[in-house]
């Protein structure tokens, strides 16, 4: 069905115009807040009250030029105030609630991170578009650095006080000594901090990345948890059944070649009246649903340069990370769950989290 045909409005072109401009300011501001986060700019202009460029320089063990030009950017970008009668600069502590590390886990400055990280891989998406397949993990520079950073934030800060009782009497069986499988757990900053939480039980966690293993077992060697293991492996390929009382899945189902293989792989995992707890994305089925979400557009964009095309390099379904709740609970029942419960957090607006029980 085309689209009717309309005289050309000029007026409509001019604010289309407008608009535009402010996504291109907006689109490079972003990467400066990105180096402000990555350079430690916004956690020293916090420590300081109005300050010189020189000073801001030196509070952040930086070299004055490079200082004094992104302040010129966060200035401009409204980001940083600046009185032209001293020559100082300004970080407002409404601002700075929202882009420091001690802001934790309302930290955007650490999200905007995947603004550079994803724009290194646009030559080969673009091919990718071109000739179809997709770009693997390994093309993805920092992106085990970054990935740390936003579960740091979503998931490990709020794990305890807020994530765990999504699931009613879940504490309670930690505290007394279950078996925990991660699917997917990165780094293991998450399954670390409860198997440091909850010494009587006993933790695995499963990662396709040898290098996100290796830093979860570091961290392990050096808090001497004895109660958790890490092992790379695919989890499409999980041989486990009736092995675990709990498995977790933080922002990682969307990303897999077999998400469908996996969540049947984990029903089987669990052990009779077993829960599954996956978080992931905050998206409709529908996109124009998902005109509704104000991070829709960031989303769509994180899934087309990394979560669908690096399921597509696998030989993947390329699900992205925009599937869905509707489709994520169809696939859910699929897999063999009952009384699937979508959850919301307030501290995390990119994401839901399914509470799925064992049929």
């Amino acid at each position: 069905m085309t689209m009717p045909s309309r005289p050309f409005d000029e007026a409509r072109a001019k604010a289309f115009a407008e608009e535009m401009l402010g996504t291109l300011n907006r689109g490079a501001l972003a990467l400066m807040v990105s180096i402000g986060h990555r350079a430690g700019l916004f956690d020293a202009m916090r420590r300081l009250p109005a300050s010189t460029c020189e000073a801001v320089a030196e509070e952040a063990g930086l070299h004055e030029r490079y200082v004094r030009e992104w302040l010129g950017a966060a200035t401009t970008g409204g980001i940083v105030e600046y009185d032209a009668s001293t020559c100082r600069y300004h970080l407002p502590p409404e601002h700075a609630a929202v882009l420091t590390r001690e802001a934790r886990p309302n930290n955007l400055a650490a999200t905007a991170q995947w603004i550079p990280l994803l724009a290194r891989v646009e030559d080969e998406v673009v091919a990718c578009f071109e000739r179809g397949g997709g770009v693997p993990y390994s093309s993805f520079d920092r992106f085990r650095q970054v990935m740390a950073e936003e579960s740091d934030q979503t998931v490990v800060a709020a794990l305890r006080d807020s994530i765990l009782p999504l699931v009613p009497g879940l504490c309670s069986s930690l505290e007394d000594g279950i078996d925990v499988l991660d699917v997917g757990c990165g780094s293991g900053r998450a399954l670390n901090l409860l198997a440091r939480g909850f010494p009587r039980s006993r933790f695995t966690g499963y990662d396709l990345l040898p290098e996100q293993i290796a830093a979860a077992r570091a961290e392990a060697r050096e808090c001497g948890l004895e109660n958790v293991r890490f092992q790379v492996r695919d989890v499409a390929d999980l041989q486990e059944a009736h092995a675990f009382d709990l498995v977790t899945a933080f922002d990682a189902i969307h990303d897999q070649a077999r998400p469908d293989v996996v969540l049947r792989a984990v029903a089987r995992a669990l052990r009779p009246r077993g829960v599954f707890l996956m978080q992931d994305i905050r998206g409709s089925s529908r996109v124009e649903k998902d005109l509704e979400n104000p991070m829709a557009s960031f989303l769509y964009t994180v899934s087309c340069l990394h979560c669908m095309t690096v399921s597509l390099a696998a030989g993947g379904a390329g699900l992205g990370s925009m599937w869905g709740a509707e489709t994520a609970c169809r696939m859910l029942d699929e897999a063999g769950f009952e009384k699937v419960e979508l959850r919301e957090l307030p501290h995390d607006p990119m994401n839901l989290y399914y509470v799925a029980r064992k049929r």
